[in-house]
């Protein structure tokens, strides 16, 4: 499948405009996102329309608390992300190659027949970073709304602007990782910058998609209070404190295994500081 978001350079390479890393990819070669690669000057999806995980949950597994509350949602995902974190907790299916694991073979039509056979009332792009598989989200999504489904995005939000405002139609709710108030700890952790973050939370927000917010607290790299209470803050300022936020324990995984889970008293007093920025529902998860 042909990406949408791409420009051919001079020197045969790709410049892939999907997300802010603008990868500038050789022929053979793929992206950040190892799903995205360059072939013979075409920019080809090698996953879409092969999910590696399918699978029904309760949709405040998402965590999405304040949205269709006590449903279950299809969640898919294709492997893939176009970041790199450090603690990432599906790193067996975000950081590694399409080839490196098995995958259903399912058109949107076919995901929207799987969501209704199992009265499900929405589809969840979920687990790895559906950004990177945007045309196989958009495409689902599309279908999903003209079968009275509704559509929820699991994301980072590291995107550019066009690619996002082309999905924003199709979707109805979004838990975005806010995953710190600091852009040294996201260049350090994920490989990715906090600006780019905050304006696609800016750009839901601006287009009525119902936004909750997941921050995971880890020991030592993002639990200053300080940071925390600027992150809340700017939260509120921007609208969104009727917006839940949720507090998020980290446990050793991938390449940050000499950190001990976070202490439930720091998710407390994080819990404690949002409340006393405005934040109306602050919860805490992964305890």
């Amino acid at each position: 499948m042909e990406c949408r978001y791409y420009q051919r350079l001079d020197d045969g390479k790709i410049e892939c405009l999907l997300c802010p890393h603008h990868c500038h990819i050789a022929n053979g070669k793929t992206g950040i996102c190892r799903s995205r690669r360059n072939q013979d000057g075409v920019l080809i999806s090698e996953v879409y329309g092969k999910p590696c995980s399918v699978a029904i949950d309760p949709i405040e597994k998402k965590p999405l608390y304040h949205f269709h509350s006590g449903t279950k949602c299809l969640s898919i995902a294709c492997t893939g992300c176009n970041f790199h974190c450090l603690n990432c907790q599906n790193h067996e299916i975000s950081q590694v190659a399409p080839s490196d694991v098995g995958h259903y073979h399912l058109t949107p039509s076919q995901v929207v027949e799987l969501c209704l056979e199992h009265h499900c009332p929405g589809i969840a792009y979920t687990y790895t970073e559906p950004l990177t598989y945007i045309e196989y989200v958009t495409d689902t999504a599309l279908l999903a709304h003209e079968s009275g489904l509704w559509n929820i995005l699991v994301t980072a939000g590291y995107v550019c602007k066009e690619p996002l405002s082309d999905l924003l139609p199709y979707l109805d709710a979004a838990n975005i990782d806010l995953k710190s108030f600091s852009d040294d700890i996201y260049q350090h952790v994920s490989g990715g910058h906090l600006s780019t973050v905050l304006d696609t939370i800016l750009t839901m927000r601006d287009a009525g998609i119902w936004i909750e917010l997941t921050n995971l607290i880890i020991p030592g790299i993002n639990d200053d209070m300080k940071m925390i209470r600027e992150m809340c803050r700017w939260i509120a300022d921007n609208g969104l404190a009727d917006h839940p936020l949720h507090f998020s324990r980290f446990f050793p995984r991938y390449k940050i295994q000499d950190i001990n889970p976070t202490p439930i008293s720091t998710l407390k007093e994080a819990q404690r500081i949002a409340i006393e920025e405005g934040l109306q529902d602050v919860y805490l998860g992964n305890i």
